[in-house]
């Protein structure tokens, strides 16, 4: 039986790879600072998979404290989600996410090759795509980030192919996903963001619980089917069942794989509003207020490469993910609090 070290573990996208790695059988380790992440997610999640985990509160960018985790398990592979993860954060503080993010995961890389262990998945971004040339996104198509979050992803997949370059033994996997939504079908586990979220769909669920006033819709004048921005938005279990997927292709991996996670269908703004006020059975209240800076109309993946080499695809439908976001956010209204 494979033990894996998830780091960032007990965040949203970490804590769903969990529950699903130990439903597949696998050990998990996990080691997260909690800056993103909470405990009680890593309680439930041993809750839902009837299994146990094990869980040390460790920075990746502390050396001394993660080697100890590496030399208190046998660790097969590397599952990497640990980072900062707010987009227009990451522009009003771009050394923080630069240290973090990049700098964590040289610390993260170093502490593995004392270890003897070469296997990794890194959780990157469409981000790194930045202002698309042609739609839908192919893994070959050019990138340029806007952000420094998006730069921090593409140098980290930089270093990433630069050490499979030095030692073709590391195997690589890294999986570029578009916009992860929904939750655990049980409503245990689900995004829990702190503060006022960042994200569409958290947003949403907070204004239908009551705990926000109205949803801010930015833009009405895109060139889109309804005037609101378009993205392609997975469902987080499909992109926790994407990571097994890569964890078991990896021993076949000849170069650093990069993956497209996304379904290839886009939805507007609206849509997604419409299909959680179906879910939640309640009219929504929104405005529509002016673009914000580097918005784009349309952005959506092309999921191909995917499904041909890591026999994966999207399964789940908008309406799941609403479903499932809104049951979390109604049996949890305040999160893990």
């Amino acid at each position: 039986m494979e033990t894996i070290l998830v780091t960032g573990g007990a965040g949203y996208i970490g804590s769903h790879t969990c529950a699903e790695l130990l439903a597949q059988g696998y050990q998990v380790v996990v080691v997260d600072n909690l800056c993103n992440g909470s405990k009680v997610a890593l309680e439930r999640v041993q809750e839902i998979s009837k299994e146990t985990l094990t869980f040390y509160e460790v920075d990746v960018g502390d050396r001394q404290a993660l080697s100890k985790v590496f030399s208190s398990h046998k660790i097969d592979a590397v599952i990497h989600f640990a980072g900062l993860k707010a987009v227009g954060e990451s522009s009003e503080t771009p050394l923080r996410y630069y240290h973090e993010n990049v700098g964590g995961t040289i610390s993260l890389l170093e502490v593995m090759a004392d270890h003897g262990i070469k296997s990794i998945v890194f959780s990157s971004s469409a981000t790194v795509y930045g202002l698309p040339d042609e739609l839908p996104i192919r893994e070959t198509a050019p990138v340029l980030p806007a952000s420094p979050y998006g730069q921090a992803k593409l140098m980290v997949e930089c270093i990433l192919k630069d050490v499979h370059q030095a030692d073709p033994s590391w195997k690589i996997s890294i999986l570029r996903y578009f916009n992860p939504v929904g939750a655990h079908p049980s409503g245990r586990i689900g995004e829990n963001p702190k503060g006022v979220p960042n994200n569409l769909t958290p947003y949403i669920t907070q204004v239908a619980v009551g705990k926000l006033d109205c949803l801010k819709v930015f833009g009405g004048d895109f060139d889109t089917i309804d005037g609101t921005g378009m993205r392609d938005y997975i469902h987080v279990i499909d992109l926790a069942k994407g990571h097994v997927k890569a964890l078991t292709a990896l021993p076949y991996a000849k170069v650093p794989d990069i993956y497209n996670m996304g379904t290839g269908q886009p939805a507007s703004v609206k849509q997604v509003l419409e299909a959680f006020e179906q879910a939640c059975k309640q009219k929504i209240p929104f405005e529509i207020v002016g673009r914000r800076e580097g918005d784009i109309d349309k952005y959506w993946a092309d999921p191909e490469k995917a499904r041909i080499g890591l026999e994966w695809s999207a399964e789940k439908t908008l309406g799941d993910m609403a479903a499932d976001a809104w049951r979390w956010q109604h049996q949890n209204p305040d999160g893990y609090e």
